[in-house]
């Protein structure tokens, strides 16, 4: 008898029997041309061995668990690249398992508890992603550009001692989305198919991703200014942010001709930014230039890169596009990064991260008093620290700085956004409206107009239209940990269950990246929480929990959430201290948010929350006195 560790993948095809009910030569066909064309290449390639096959899984042993787990990771990722041409009831997807353990081998075969664990945890896998064991995830580290979501302990079947697991998925943002009517109808009219992908931050400081990403942006908005160019919208193309990609294969998922790739390294005063646009037909370099210059140059490079591609592409801009992409939205490149870092910071909407954030744009104002997103950027965080600190920002202040970034560019959409956020506040829901609506008419794919407008959809009860924005949302930024929280809450009052469940996933996923990324940021572990209650694991809802409130003990956001938290585990006496403490701290705007959430739904019908409900309805009828009255 013969012992050795392995690495063991475990893999089965979700739904076989019925896929073979609905055709079953189509299904023999399609699983012998997937183990064909895809699993028997990639095992082959990552060196591992086929222990063996049945109808609808097979059994694989390797000797290096990073091979086995860049293998699965790759056999996902193309299963779910040629899934997207597929029909739904066509699709071939995969669960897999992992393990790395002691195997007896005999005759070939394998055989033990390392088997067993690997085979239990395929059945924990989502359909198109990966489960491993602790010992997979250790081994691993950092080897593989991978997250790994943690699952809790789990008892297998036949297991004597339970095992942590942990998920990979493929899927770690959402699917890619590619706009096929508007692709077809720019191939119709001729026009050159281009995608911009993000470039890479080679300054050796992951905090400058935000500079490589805002001219990463900015090369997007440009080229989309010209009529003959279709240009891959910014939420598609930042899809491949961090990853190795093969630009055919990026050119074929996303259905253009020409990939624009390149790099930014910032160090002090100096930039420097490479650049190269490849026809992905053929692999051939139409254009390659690199540009060491001063800082204070970034804007004269941005426009020569443009240029530069229209030129390739024989374009002829026409005048008022010329005008339109050589116009800067500042003249002072310090303005400019310090607006940058602020909408960086901004995101997070956490207490410490958006008074830094207004401080940044507060700076760049100071740097110049012309800089209209700067004004708008004010907007917004002050409107979102009211959540905090009502009294310190008022919405006339709010209202006015909005009023002062359109005046400088009226057709600014993170203006009319932030006004529409600042009005709905004010209870002048109408006027935010029509605010909202000019913001995504300048700018479908804008993620603070999408997030708000979703957040004042929510707050009506309409939450139909709170999950078409908050999706969208969740699509334009894959770090937004924000909107698949409110997703999961949407969904529930809708009873979509299947699309909680899925959204928890997400937000959970996401909530764990940031946190590690920002330990001190408490924002990812209250929410966090809020997802790992929706998906009914207490314990860790708990200990996230707590997380959140050791790391900020008197943030009112968090302390909300945890309330929630508890709500949703029916613990109701601690959710109902913990909202009747919160309830002198809020703001209208606040308390208005308790009476459509359904996170609260446990304790709505409780005596004390109905208590609170009059200081509720008391709020909603100051507001709405107030507005009648002006």
């Amino acid at each position: 008898m013969e012992r050795r560790l392995a690495a063991i993948l475990a893999a089965d095809i979700v739904g076989y029997s019925r896929l073979m009910g609905l055709d079953e030569s189509g299904t023999l066909r399609a699983v012998k041309r997937c183990r064909t064309e895809l699993l028997d290449p990639k095992i082959e390639q990552h060196r591992g061995r086929i222990v063996k096959l049945t109808g609808d899984g097979l059994l694989v042993e390797f000797s290096s668990i990073v091979n086995a787990v860049a293998c699965a990771d790759e056999i996902q990722r193309e299963a779910a690249r040629q899934n997207l041409a597929m029909l739904e009831d066509k699709r071939l997807e995969f669960r897999i398992g992992i393990h790395l353990g002691d195997v007896i081998v005999e005759e070939g075969d394998i055989f033990g508890d390392g088997v067993n664990v690997a085979a239990r945890l395929e059945t924990l896998a989502e359909p198109g992603g990966i489960a491993v064991s602790a010992s997979v995830r250790d081994h691993v580290g950092s080897r593989l550009d991978l997250s790994f979501v943690d699952r809790g302990e789990h008892r297998l079947k036949n297991i004597k001692e339970p095992i942590r697991v942990y998920a990979i998925s493929p899927r770690r943002a959402l699917p890619l989305k590619v706009n096929k009517a508007a692709l077809t109808e720019a191939r119709e009219k001729h026009k050159q198919l281009v995608a911009v992908l993000p470039f890479t931050n080679m300054s050796g400081d992951a905090e400058q991703e935000y500079f490589s990403d805002g001219i990463t942006e900015d090369i997007i908005t440009d080229l989309s200014k010209v009529s003959n160019l279709y240009v891959v919208a910014r939420n598609t193309a930042f899809t491949y942010k961090g990853k190795s990609v093969q630009v055919k294969q990026v050119a074929a998922e996303l259905g253009v001709d020409f990939v624009l790739e390149g790099s930014v390294r910032k160090v002090g005063q100096r930039v420097r930014i490479t650049g190269q646009l490849i026809d992905a037909r053929n692999g051939g370099h139409l254009w390659a230039d690199r540009f060491d210059r001063d800082l204070t140059d970034i804007f004269a490079i941005q426009d020569e890169i443009t240029h530069a591609i229209v030129d390739q592409l024989k374009i002829k801009l026409l005048p008022e596009e010329r005008r339109a992409i050589e116009a800067e939205p500042t003249c002072n490149v310090e303005a400019y990064t310090y607006y940058l870092r602020g909408r960086q910071l901004s995101h997070t909407w956490t207490r410490p991260y958006l008074l830094l954030a207004r401080r940044m744009f507060a700076t760049a104002v100071a740097l110049d008093p012309e800089y209209a997103r700067a004004y708008a950027g004010m907007a917004d965080c002050e409107s979102a620290l009211r959540d905090w600190h009502a009294g310190e920002y008022t919405l006339q202040g709010i209202l006015s700085l909005s009023a002062k970034a359109l005046a400088l560019d009226p057709n600014l959409a993170e203006a009319h956004a932030s006004r529409g956020l600042a009005l709905h506040q004010d209870g002048r829901d109408n006027e935010a409206l029509v605010e909202f609506e000019r913001a995504l008419a300048l700018e479908p794919d804008h993620y603070e107009t999408n997030f708000h407008y979703g957040r004042f959809l929510f707050m009506q009860g309409k939450f139909e239209g709170a999950v078409t924005f908050f999706t969208r949302a969740a699509e334009i930024r894959p770090d937004d940990y924000l909107s698949p929280i409110h997703l999961m809450s949407a969904c529930r009052s809708l009873g979509l269950l299947e699309e909680r469940e899925r959204w928890a996933r997400i937000g959970i996923e996401r909530a764990e990246r940031a946190l590690e990324q920002h330990p001190e940021n408490s924002g990812p572990a209250h929410r966090g929480a809020l997802a790992l209650a929706h998906m009914g694991d207490a314990e860790r809802a708990k200990e996230w929990a707590k997380h959140a409130q050791m790391i900020d003990p008197d943030d009112v956001v968090a302390q909300y959430n945890v309330a929630c938290v508890y709500a949703l585990l029916n613990e109701c006496d601690a959710a109902l201290d913990l909202l009747e403490a919160l309830l002198p701290q809020s703001s209208c705007y606040q308390i208005l948010w308790f009476k459509h959430d359904s996170d609260l739904d446990s304790v709505r019908d409780h005596p004390r929350f109905e208590k609170m409900l009059d200081a509720i309805e008391a709020c909603s009828a100051s507001i709405d006195f107030r507005v009648a009255s002006e």
